[in-house]
Parts: C-alpha cells; structure tokens; sequence
C-alpha cells in the first residue's frame, strides 16, 4: 500500500470520484508514478491548513493490446491485405 498525505483539495477531490467510480487513480509524487485503486481518504482534523491522508493499493501495469503490425505499417496497407488474404 502507498500512503501520503496532501492538503490540496482539488486534488483530493479527484481521488474521492476515483474511488466511487471503482477507477484506478495515479499520484506522481518525488519518487515514481504509482497507479492503482484508492483504499481510503482520511483528513487530519488537527492540521491548518485542512490536510487529508490518502491510501492506494498499486497495480501492476497492463500489457499494451496494440497489435505490432500497426505501428509498423499505415492502416491503408493493413486493411488491403485483409481484403486481398485467402
């Protein structure tokens, strides 16, 4: 689990539509960017200004589904293949 804690309230506020929405949530903080699902949003009721701790349980990264060929070549020429295959 990755903790930090911020006290910027858009911020916070994109975690909290994050978490509704089951959607995962990326922080870019010092370190690297860590993506994954937003666990909990807690605020510090002792702190001035308002600051809120926020917890994210990290996800691997997806394998990409690009198909190689595409890069390779335009769409034009992938689609006259398909139409000219056996």
């Amino acid at each position: 689990m990755f903790t930090f804690e911020t006290s910027d309230q858009k911020e916070v506020r994109r975690f909290r539509i994050a978490q509704f929405n089951g959607r995962t949530a990326t922080v870019r903080s010092d370190g690297p960017a860590v993506t994954g699902h937003v666990r909990s949003i807690v605020e510090s009721k002792s702190s001035v200004p308002a600051a809120w701790t926020i917890t994210i349980i990290p996800e691997e990264p997806k394998p990409s589904r690009r198909d190689p060929r595409r890069a390779l070549a335009p769409s034009w020429k992938i689609s006259a293949e398909r139409q000219n295959a056996p």
